[in-house]
């Protein structure tokens, strides 16, 4: 079976400095995989290269021939403008930009889906209300919502549990086992270890580079948590800038 996602000796970073260094890795086509790993290690820069926010300094991330439309990334919510003026329904509506076009109309059908997609995740009701008066759970909901309209094959998901009460965590959790056993691949980042051991089979640790990838149970063991810590704590923010492939192949 073909990877859907491939990592080849990617480095990833800001301003050339690197956060994710010489990944390498293939992600299966229907794959539950959980990306772990202490503050700083990378996997927000990881997420953003695997969805094309980030262009890589070195190496590549190929994604199987899907569409950049046919990938659904759900941010951390503190990279959400909330003071930004719009209600739930159009924000939830932004989900269907694939089908009618940034500036397309929002059609009967369009309305009937965003319904739909809001009483998915407990928020029938809120159509009009602003975003910015949310609560956390509630706008991870709300962001949930979207990524159901996308109705993509490759879903990543950067801490799409984080701050928010137990109850809305089971909710958007089971919607994540949906997608799984719909056979889309999910990824997510994560930092509560025991949620990840109890639902997500294959796991990468990461450290800025890769500290283990494989079956939850192989890779979260005491060893590779210890070596995380040390490799993030050992890195130093101020190591030599790393060299984009465009600039390396001009000096060639």
């Amino acid at each position: 079976m073909q990877p859907l996602v491939q990592f080849r000796d990617v480095t990833l970073g800001y301003d050339r400095h690197p956060a994710v260094h010489h990944l390498n890795g293939e992600v299966a086509p229907g794959a539950l995989l959980a990306v772990v790993g202490p503050n700083g290690a990378g996997k927000s820069t990881l997420f953003r290269g695997l969805v094309g926010i980030l262009k890589p300094l070195s190496g590549s991330v190929l994604t199987g021939g899907i569409d950049p439309k046919d990938i659904a990334y759900l941010p951390q919510t503190a990279d959400i403008d909330r003071s930004f003026p719009i209600s739930v329904f159009d924000f939830v509506g932004t989900g269907l930009w694939r089908q009618t076009g940034f500036f397309g109309g929002i059609g009967k059908g369009a309305r009937e889906k965003i319904g739909r997609a809001l009483g998915s995740v407990g928020l029938s009701g809120f159509e009009n209300r602003g975003i910015g008066t949310l609560s956390g759970g509630q706008m991870q909901r709300v962001l949930f919502a979207r990524v159901l309209l996308q109705d993509a094959r490759l879903i990543v998901l950067d801490e799409p549990f984080n701050a928010i009460d137990a109850k809305t965590s089971a909710d958007l959790l089971a919607l994540v086992r949906q997608w799984h056993a719909e056979g889309r691949t999910v990824l997510a980042a994560l930092h509560d270890m025991e949620l990840v051991r109890a639902h997500f089979p294959e796991t990468l640790l990461l450290a800025r580079g890769k500290v283990a990838w494989g079956a939850t149970s192989e890779v979260l063991t005491a060893d590779n948590l210890a070596e995380a810590r040390r490799m993030c704590e050992a890195f130093d923010d101020h190591a030599v800038a790393c060299v984009a492939e465009e600039d390396s192949s001009k000096a060639a």
